[in-house]
């Protein structure tokens, strides 16, 4: 929940909260101009929901390439980057997972309804069988494969709205969409002030999130996965939309919420989910990669990495 003085906007968009805030209020109306079309572009490209969408075409192509726009080959090509980089264990081909665990709609419509999963889960792996051809503008999806673009192309967002309002405006900027935030352009007097929660509802406005931390972050990015924000029961069983691909169940983490800074918002996201899957282990991985993190425990304890601050100001 960034808390700086500057102009500042927030709506609903992508299932989520989008919160803008520029460094020169005059400017607001413009970059909001700018983000809601970023916004609106991402979701025609990526959404699992739209039956218009490019990503519901190639989908549904029965395996064969089909023609897609340069923001969708982008989209595509950091979500797989992100399984490269995490060995898959986040993986855009998660779609059918969610899907069985009836996250197959918007979300406010899937929390209303809490019957039991009636179908298999279904084990994630199918990315590497996914054929990007950047040259030639064309995507291959193996047929019953469905992809979930989901927390990377949100990340994505970020990074390419607060780079377009800075261009056009010369002003610095904020955008956070659900806990994925990005800044651009010259920052306020010791940079943006952000608040950390541990258990943001990640589909509503930051008004009710309770903030355990603040910090500072002056260029790059910072991201929160967290398995309570965005969960909903299934028959007797909550679940949440974090997916251990090897099982295509939700991740069984010790940890409930990690943030990471890293230099763009799409790294930040890609190491927050992928420390939730990987558990344990998280905490070293991150540490080896010198990404500042805070790890929160299910039963509420924190551990911090690679100069993470315990109460003031990081850098990001």
């Amino acid at each position: 929940m960034p808390a700086s003085p500057a102009g500042q906007h927030t709506f609903n968009a992508l299932g989520t909260f989008a919160t803008l805030l520029v460094s020169d209020p005059a400017v607001l109306r413009d970059a909001t101009e700018i983000l809601t079309e970023e916004l609106a572009a991402i979701d025609l490209a990526c959404s699992r929901f739209r039956q218009d969408s490019e990503l519901w075409r190639a989908c549904s192509a029965g395996g064969r390439p089909v023609q897609v726009s340069p923001l969708f080959a982008v989209a595509l090509d950091v979500a797989l980057s992100a399984a490269r980089l995490t060995d898959g264990d986040v993986d855009p081909t998660c779609g059918r997972s969610l899907a069985a665990l009836g996250y197959d709609r918007d979300f406010a419509i899937v929390r209303q309804d809490t019957s039991p999963a009636s179908l298999p889960p279904v084990a994630g792996g199918g990315w590497r069988a996914i054929r990007l051809d950047t040259d030639g503008g064309t995507v291959t999806v193996p047929d019953g494969v469905l992809l979930d673009l989901g927390a990377t192309a949100k990340a994505l967002a970020a990074d390419r709205a607060a780079a377009a309002i800075a261009a056009a405006t010369d002003a610095g900027v904020l955008v956070n969409l659900g806990g994925d935030i990005s800044v651009a352009g010259p920052p306020p007097e010791g940079g943006w002030l952000v608040g950390v929660a541990d258990d943001a509802r990640f589909d509503t406005t930051t008004n009710s999130v309770r903030i355990k931390q603040s910090v500072l972050i002056s260029d790059g990015g910072l991201a929160t996965s967290s398995v309570l924000g965005r969960s909903w029961r299934r028959g007797g069983t909550i679940v949440h939309h974090i997916i251990a691909p090897r099982t295509g169940l939700p991740a069984s983490s010790c940890w409930r919420t990690v943030t990471v800074a890293a230099e763009s918002c799409v790294a930040a996201n890609i190491a927050a989910t992928a420390a939730i899957v990987r558990g344990e282990p998280a905490a070293d991985w991150l540490r080896g990669l010198c990404l500042p993190a805070r790890l929160v425990r299910q039963d509420g304890s924190v551990s911090t990495v690679a100069g993470w601050p315990a109460d003031q100001a990081i850098a990001a």
